[in-house]
């Protein structure tokens, strides 16, 4: 500026009438070269200060940053001696020296890498890495499919009932230590109860639902589509995560990198069905909702990402069964998804050709035209198997359920009684029974909620005469025939020694009166004496009419 020996700040100085401005000068031109090597040194990973310091002409700095961003402030030092009782990190040094650190700076021994120090610091000039040399372990939401991190008190999905917060035991740092509570200090309901245990309740009901639905495959054993190998490959329930509005990327189809962070969008997909479905290698079965689900993915990838994306749907045979389904798949075919038929082979990273570089490449043949592909894209979808639940057999073995090859609960019948099972009074509801879809399983609730509800009104139950009976004079108290009744229908009367049976719950089957060794067990009805009578009546009355 005309009359100043040293340079103003543009920002600083008001504009007047007949200011004289110079912006090229030598001093001037050199002063911002030396802002724009303090500016990268402190910035450096930052791609817009990199490129406006590149126009200037630095791409280097000479300037070395240390400890800039700390203000010594001490909330670090406070939280992990005074909250965590750990004390892991002090100040060391004097005067232009002080610093917060671990002692001779080594790693500590004492830091349990709970990430205190890390998320109250105001600057984020520490890091638990640099405290302990080891990463804190993330915390994974099991709502978002692990797409993010989650603390030690949540919420578990926003339609959580009932919706309020839990502790998770397992990572809270008051339930490893002892010490923190911070939580409990800030709620203002007071509603933290460190001391609350687990309970057990017993409700006395007289029907029961099972809805407790299915687990989807994990398809990291299927090696060869690459899923935990490399991370734009994503299973379909990842991919709703993706796509949902409070998901992780907040509803945006994003592409993740090798830190898990999400950023630019797809120009290609791959949707691969039938992975683990109608497998001999693992299950036999069509998952029945994967056609469907992945024609509604196709959709919303071009309505959200653009009608330029390209879309690649692998399937076997398409089965779109229900009400408006076959419309639909019509116009995801008229929107410009290529379907090709035939499972893919192989997903590999391994590029031949200079349009395969960075990309993932589906391998495999369309057996329609009877010719081998190589298909690069930037994501991947895959359409795990629905499957029984891992808890499965422990449910059938308590409610006398039982199950099929499959996994599955087995109904009573599956024409004449698709909703109830052999126990009575237990109905089954949902894909615990098999594979199906939101549509067919709010039907099914429904029609299982009414035969419940039928049961419940009755007041009284007609129990068949056909019952198993234990003769207290002959039982012998072996309790063989408790392990072998499906339905908990034998007790142990421990005040008289002798197996007792429930009638309510007896079905008559006649196992446990097969396998007796006494044979204290026997047949309402069915016992030998009773049997040749039965055989005598009917020889009397042929021989009666001259047969």
């Amino acid at each position: 500026m005309q009359g100043r020996r040293q340079l103003v700040a543009s920002c600083a100085q008001p504009a007047s009438e007949g200011l004289e401005v110079f912006t090229d000068t030598e001093n001037v031109v050199e002063n911002r070269k030396i802002v724009a090597e303090l500016l990268l040194a402190r910035c450096s990973e930052n791609e817009q200060v990199k490129e406006l310091c590149a126009k200037i002409g630095v791409t280097e700095t000479p300037f070395i940053r240390k400890n800039e961003d700390c203000v010594l402030c001490g909330v670090c030092v406070r939280m992990c001696n005074e909250r965590m009782k750990v004390g892991a990190i002090n100040f060391t040094g004097r005067g232009e020296t002080r610093k917060v650190g671990t002692p001779y700076d080594e790693y500590s021994e004492v830091c349990m890498t709970c990430g205190a120090c890390e998320s109250t610091c105001p600057t984020g000039a520490i890091s638990v890495k640099a405290s302990s040399g080891k990463d804190p372990k993330p915390i994974l939401s099991e709502w978002d499919e692990g797409l993010r991190r989650r603390s030690a008190a949540y919420i578990a999905f926003p339609q959580a009932v009932p919706l309020s917060s839990v502790i998770d035991s397992e990572v809270c740092a008051h339930a490893l230590t002892g010490n923190c509570k911070v939580c409990k200090e800030f709620c203002e309901a007071d509603a933290i109860d460190f001391d609350q245990e687990e309970e057990v309740s017993e409700i006395d009901v007289g029907t029961i639902i099972v809805a407790t639905g299915y687990d989807a495959m994990d398809p990291s054993p299927m090696s060869q589509f690459g899923y935990g190998k490399y991370p734009n490959v994503f299973t379909s329930l990842e991919f709703e995560r993706l796509n949902n509005a409070t998901g992780p990327t907040d509803g945006q189809i994003l592409l993740r990198n090798e830190n898990g962070e999400f950023g630019g969008h797809p120009e290609s997909v791959a949707i691969i069905h039938c992975v683990g479905s109608r497998d001999d290698n693992y299950h036999e079965y069509c998952s029945r909702v994967c056609c469907m689900y992945a024609l509604k993915y196709g959709h919303l990838i071009k309505d959200k990402v653009g009608h330029h994306t390209r879309i690649y749907d692998y399937y076997i045979d398409m089965r779109c069964f229900g009400k408006g389904y076959e419309e639909f798949y019509r116009r995801c075919q008229e929107e410009g998804i290529t379907f090709v038929r035939g499972k893919p082979a192989e997903i590999t990273h391994q590029a031949i050709s200079p349009e395969e570089e960075g990309k993932l490449i589906v391998i495999g043949e369309d057996t329609l035209v009877g010719k081998r592909y190589r298909t690069p894209v930037d994501m991947v979808i895959l359409c795990a198997a629905m499957e029984a639940r891992e808890d499965a057999l422990e449910v059938g073995r308590i409610f006398g359920i039982s199950q099929g090859q499959d996994g599955f609960f087995l109904e009573e019948h599956p024409k004449m009684a698709p909703i109830s099972t052999a126990s009575d009074g237990i109905f089954l509801a949902g894909a615990c029974q098999a594979p199906r879809d939101i549509p067919d399983t709010v039907g099914q609730a429904s029609g299982a909620a009414s035969q419940a509800l039928q049961l419940v009104t009755r007041g009284k139950v007609q129990v068949p005469p056909t019952t198993s009976w234990i003769d207290p004079n002959i039982c012998a108290g072996c309790q063989t025939c408790i392990k072998l009744c499906a339905y908990s229908a034998i007790d142990f009367d421990e005040r008289r020694g002798v197996s007792v049976i429930n009638e309510a719950l007896c079905k008559g089957c006649g196992t446990c009166s097969g396998f007796c060794p006494s044979g204290a067990a026997q047949s309402k009805h069915f016992n030998n004496r009773q049997v040749f009578a039965e055989i005598e009546g009917i020889i009397d009355a042929i021989a009666e009419v001259g047969i």
